[in-house]
């Protein structure tokens, strides 16, 4: 049975959600899964704007069926070549063998890497700035590369002022029924998952991101329809300033987040009596996590959100514990920076843990480092507690 969203006049939202998919890229948990989204619009000539996964492709063609009717496809535009929106392209050119493909050149050279049929008696091809015309609708085209692969391109509708953002401001989760940013709790349900969608997969470019956004801006935009998550309609502007502050790594809030390693409870132990002091000296919102427990996308998004933060690991066949080496490489290759930082160490007989953390946190840009390393041996003991409380007035100050 057919599932779409009538969106506006004569645009249609015809996507699908995935439920059960434990990892997004084969990487990322998504426990509340993830929507594929998927547009057409219905004018003199027919437009569809981007397709889905293969996971979700039978709901995706009952639903384009219905919304095309008796219709032709006129034009497939795609704004992304990953295979979550592209895989049934060449399904789309066997059901629909007159349909002219739109994309860049870099869509086109992508296209043929990954399927067999004849992409050049089918392609469309156009560059920053080229328009088409379907009637009403004016179609207009801009590039972003690296948001987040190199051919990225975004569409934008100056009839109804719409911006189809490709992976732009999506998110991960499923979508209920709702399929409007509006419709649901999305400071308090969805906004993590944004952010974790975000800085993990689009996190490293900045730069690009930021040159996407300036080129938004230009636009008079009323609508922004991404491949992922719900659709935006009203209160643009705090999503987008969202958008601005994770793609210049400035710090959402004023919080303090302790990500520890622990083997047998000591360094743990040790996190948390930080925390408390932490708490004590008026830090509301503290945050810690166990980073053998947690998944490393999860704690990149809180390093986003957060403004200092405590990494507090042992020493490990004399280098660092395993989880704690990862999540540091994690949020180096995300390119973290502009953040207060302080390590705590342990270990029986040799403690190298806080030096090796420190190399890799160096490496990575405007970071304001505690100079002192605070070093538990085996157990956290009562002398210990005014290291403990110089990291706190470091943290405060």
């Amino acid at each position: 049975m057919y599932n779409v969203k009538k969106v506006n006049e004569d645009l249609y939202w015809i996507g699908a959600s995935d439920r059960r998919l434990a990892l997004f890229e084969n990487i990322y948990p998504i426990p509340r899964g993830v929507s594929y989204n998927s547009y057409v619009i219905l004018d003199e000539q027919t437009v569809l704007l981007d397709t889905v996964d293969k996971s979700v492709s039978g709901q995706f063609f009952e639903n384009l069926e219905h919304v095309l009717g008796n219709r032709p496809l006129d034009y497939m535009i795609v704004n992304h070549m990953e295979p979550d929106h592209c895989a049934i392209v060449e399904e789309v050119v066997r059901r629909f063998p007159e349909v002219k493909v739109v994309g860049n050149a870099k869509t086109f050279n992508m296209m043929k890497q990954f399927f067999t049929f004849d992409v050049d008696a089918h392609a469309v091809v156009i560059k920053e700035g080229d328009t088409i015309s379907t009637g009403k609708h004016t179609l207009a085209f801009a590039m972003i590369p690296m948001v987040h692969w190199p051919e990225a391109m975004v569409t934008y509708d100056a009839y109804d002022k719409v911006l189809f953002s490709a992976d732009a401001f999506g998110t991960f989760g499923a979508l209920n029924g709702n399929v409007f940013a509006d419709e649901v709790n999305f400071k308090e349900e969805w906004l993590d998952d944004a952010r974790r969608y975000l800085v993990n997969i689009v996190g490293k470019y900045g730069g690009p991101v930021q040159s996407a956004l300036k080129k938004a801006l230009t636009l008079d935009i009323a609508m922004i329809c991404p491949l992922h998550g719900p659709i935006w309609r009203e209160d643009l502007g705090w999503f987008i300033d969202k958008y601005q502050k994770w793609s210049t790594y400035t710090p959402e809030d004023h919080n303090v987040v302790v990500m520890y390693a622990s083997i047998y409870g000591n360094t743990e132990n040790a996190a948390d009596v930080l925390a408390g002091r932490l708490a004590d000296a008026g830090e509301k919102n503290v945050k810690v996590y166990d980073v053998s427990v947690t998944d490393p996308s999860y704690l990149v998004a809180e390093a986003f959100r957060c403004d200092r933060i405590v990494f507090a690991c042992p020493t490990y066949n004399a280098g660092l514990f395993p989880k704690m080496e990862t999540l540091l490489h994690e949020l180096a290759a995300h390119n973290l920076q502009k953040r207060k930082v302080a390590v705590l160490e342990n270990g029986t007989w040799a403690s190298t843990a806080g030096k090796q953390m420190k190399e890799i946190l160096s490496g990575m840009k405007d970071m304001e480092i505690y100079e002192e390393t605070v070093t538990v041996k085996s157990a956290l003991k009562e002398d210990q507690l005014a290291q403990l409380d110089k990291i706190v007035e470091f943290m405060t100050k």
